[in-house]
């Protein structure tokens, strides 16, 4: 089996704090890339015990938030900013048989979610998909459900584990924090957390053996709406062709491709 993951920083145990944990200009910025980087390592070992041979990861965090020099030696590393386009990484994905998210977050504006956000912190107040508020995680399995591949695993805060249950059927979670607030929450120990993310992804691959996970896929067309926090934004969003101004802070785009305008 194949398997590419999605990583992203704030669903990571012990990262809580937006100003100097997820920014690279954070005091404790570092820390957290070796956070992160030692949960990626545990998914990987859970991996190689239930058969995978094939584990490429993306380091999906905006500034990027791995170390490579600390990363499993069965693991390859799709990263650099800004990462290829992505018709070009969707040439490599395709090829892979699943896709799982670690390290995790819940869409703008759920209040028990741990550092929630849609895509940016500090512009998007939603995103609406045919008139259903979305996040990160719906991105990631649409987009890649509508390439063949299902969603089976997802790590993070509970919220985003509730999140992805509801959004996919069968998917396996591992919640390594609870929200308490958007820049608080308790977190579970880096060896228990390691320990959890092990264990999940080996039941979520077992899991998918026996019982197939299916893409995410939804009907078209497809509307997509992002509200902004403030108008500025939507004035430079709604200038580029194709983009339709819903009201002064909310631009909307049109597509019978979900992978056209997800992101």
């Amino acid at each position: 089996m194949k398997v590419f993951m999605g990583t992203d920083l704030e669903g990571v145990a012990g990262v809580s704090t937006f100003m100097v944990q997820t920014s690279p200009d954070g005091r404790y910025y570092d820390d957290a890339k070796k956070l992160l980087t030692a949960e990626i390592n545990a998914a990987v070992e859970g991996m190689l015990e239930a058969g995978v041979n094939d584990v490429l990861v993306c380091d999906g965090h905006g500034p990027g938030a791995v170390r490579f020099e600390d990363i499993h030696p069965a693991a390859k590393l799709l990263h650099g900013r800004p990462l290829a386009p992505r018709h070009v990484r969707d040439e490599i994905v395709k090829d892979y048989d699943v896709c799982i998210m670690l390290g995790q977050h819940a869409m703008a504006g759920v209040a028990d979610g741990n550092l929630h956000h849609t895509q940016s912190s500090g512009t998007i107040e939603y995103y609406k998909l045919n008139g259903e508020e979305i996040g990160e995680i719906a991105q990631f399995a649409l987009y890649h459900g509508a390439m063949g591949l299902p969603m089976i695993f997802l790590s993070g805060d509970h919220a985003a584990c509730r999140e992805a249950e509801e959004l996919i059927p069968g998917v396996t979670t591992t919640c390594v924090k609870q929200g308490l607030s958007r820049n608080s929450a308790i977190s579970l120990s880096a060896p228990e957390s390691h320990r959890l993310i092990r264990e999940g992804i080996k039941k979520a691959i077992e899991n998918h053996k026996k019982n197939p996970v299916a893409p995410l896929v939804w009907d078209g067309p497809f509307v997509l709406d992002r509200k902004y926090f403030h108008t500025d934004t939507a004035d430079a969003i709604a200038s580029q062709p194709g983009v339709q101004r819903v009201d002064s802070q909310t631009v909307r785009f049109q597509s019978d491709d979900i992978r056209k305008i997800i992101y």
